[in-house]
């Protein structure tokens, strides 16, 4: 959740309280920061890596997890504008 979606400084709040939602808002931050990073790392490791044969990746396993963390990271972003844009759109029509 983005800080300035709650129109930067919350008058309404106490300055307590002001902190205690900056607060509140970077730890979700983080913690779905870290949900995707946990999401992109199971899945390029379950679609890329096929056996433990070798103590580090083959060549064709490291291209596959660049391929997919790519390709995963760029979804991502996609999905972050087009997100932006629809919130975007719904606050102007207020």
């Amino acid at each position: 959740m983005d800080k300035s979606m709650l129109g930067g400084d919350m008058p309404q709040l106490s300055e307590e309280d002001n902190v205690r939602m900056s607060t509140m808002i970077d730890q979700l931050q983080i913690r779905d920061s870290l949900r995707m990073y946990n999401s992109l790392v199971e899945r390029c490791f379950t679609d890329c890596v096929d056996t433990f044969k070798h103590k580090s990746l083959q060549k064709q396993e490291e291209s596959c997890v660049r391929r997919c963390a790519e390709k995963f990271l760029k979804h991502s972003m996609r999905v972050g504008m087009r997100f932006a844009e629809l919130n975007q759109g719904a606050a102007t029509q207020d």
